[in-house]
């Protein structure tokens, strides 16, 4: 599972003292055990049984994937942020962090797979326009689960159902 690899590189880079990897794995292992609590309390309505409840609450690759696709979101909206304020050290730190959790990730579509993918997800519910583009991002994101950017899919449906 992803997340025994995450816990086994993060020991790794403390035994190795590569301090960004310790930083980056720790906050995504903080994030991975904040939203199996998230979890774990709304499983707690149901069920009252300990190790059933334990069970449950672990989050599977694909619930790991989107806390890590969330962190690589936040590092990429930072970069963006430090780069305008003219602070390129602080950019360059949010890019190496990135790329760090880049690699935990499966690995990203193309442009052109992405629009092929929206043209077809368009197709399969019969998007008529830009009224249907929620509908039509939320199916696509389903599909490709941590392999596209976020902003991408957005981009490339608006561009399509706009020119309806």
């Amino acid at each position: 599972m992803l997340k025994e690899k995450l816990q086994k590189d993060l020991n790794e880079s403390l035994k190795s003292g590569d301090q960004l990897k310790r930083l980056v794995l720790g906050m995504v292992m903080t994030a991975v055990k904040n939203k199996e609590l998230t979890k774990r309390v709304q499983l707690s309505r149901t069920t009252s049984q300990v190790v059933q409840l334990e069970k449950q609450s672990q989050l599977t690759d694909e619930e790991v994937i989107e806390v890590i696709a969330g962190e690589v979101k936040k590092r990429k909206e930072a970069m963006e942020q430090f780069k305008t304020g003219g602070r390129d050290e602080l950019a360059q730190k949010e890019k190496s962090e990135m790329d760090i959790l880049l690699s935990y990730l499966p690995e990203q579509l193309g442009e052109s797979e992405v629009r092929a993918e929206v043209q077809k997800t368009i197709a399969e519910v019969g998007a008529a326009g830009v009224k249907d583009m929620g509908k039509v991002i939320g199916a696509v994101m389903a599909k490709l689960k941590g392999r596209a950017d976020g902003g991408i899919v957005s981009k490339i449906t608006k561009e399509l159902l706009g020119s309806d």
